[in-house]
């Protein structure tokens, strides 16, 4: 399998960190195509011009993170990361997605805040940091304690907060109590440092 990634990308870190709980990351070759400024290196790949995109061994072309997480989490049944139906399916899938929510709006105030002084928007951050804000006090009844093997859900909480913490440290963002706490001790799981982002 071949991985298009930028290695600062938090949906690329996600992909990355699943591959490793799944054991798969000697499977796969990692292929550096940043999208910025021209998406080039993606489009053959992906027409929306982001990454990750994943081309599996069969030629078969796969973007968005979710998607190429479940694509890898159905390849092995070691550390399933997706519960197969019921509740704890839904729950999973609806904590994965606020953490992308979360994800998105960080993203949205980075990239405003690459744009000219003149053109930036304090509505548009402002708006993102709100949804942040309200997002985080609600994730914080998703955590599931650190002795429970991870899943794709309590996965995508980490690499938020790994994101707010990369890009967005002077935001004030409400990473506290039983979040920090969660987080102080999540991020030094292995696949999570293994895959922590430099600029």
């Amino acid at each position: 399998m071949k991985l298009l990634v930028s290695t600062t990308s938090p949906y690329v870190r996600k992909v990355r960190i699943v591959a490793l709980e799944k054991r798969l990351d000697t499977q796969i070759t990692i292929v550096p195509a940043s999208p910025w400024p021209e998406p080039t290196a993606v489009i053959d790949t992906n027409p929306l011009g982001k990454v990750p995109a994943l081309v599996t061994d069969d030629g078969l072309k796969l973007y968005d993170s979710r998607v190429i997480c479940e694509y890898l989490d159905s390849l092995s049944p070691t550390n399933p990361l997706i519960p197969a139906s019921g509740a704890l399916r839904w729950q999973c899938l609806r904590t994965q997605a606020l953490a992308d929510g979360i994800l998105d709006a960080a993203v949205m105030i980075v990239l405003e805040r690459r744009r000219p002084n003149t053109q930036q928007s304090s509505a548009v951050e402002n708006r993102a940091l709100a949804a942040i804000r309200r997002s985080l006090s609600a994730i914080k009844d998703d955590l599931k304690p650190i002795t429970d093997p991870l899943d794709l859900g309590q996965i995508s909480i980490a690499v938020a907060l790994g994101y707010l913490e990369f890009r967005l440290s002077d935001a004030a963002l409400p990473v506290e109590g039983a979040l920090s706490a969660w987080w102080l001790t999540r991020k030094q799981h292995p696949s999570l440092l293994a895959t922590a982002p430099t600029l």
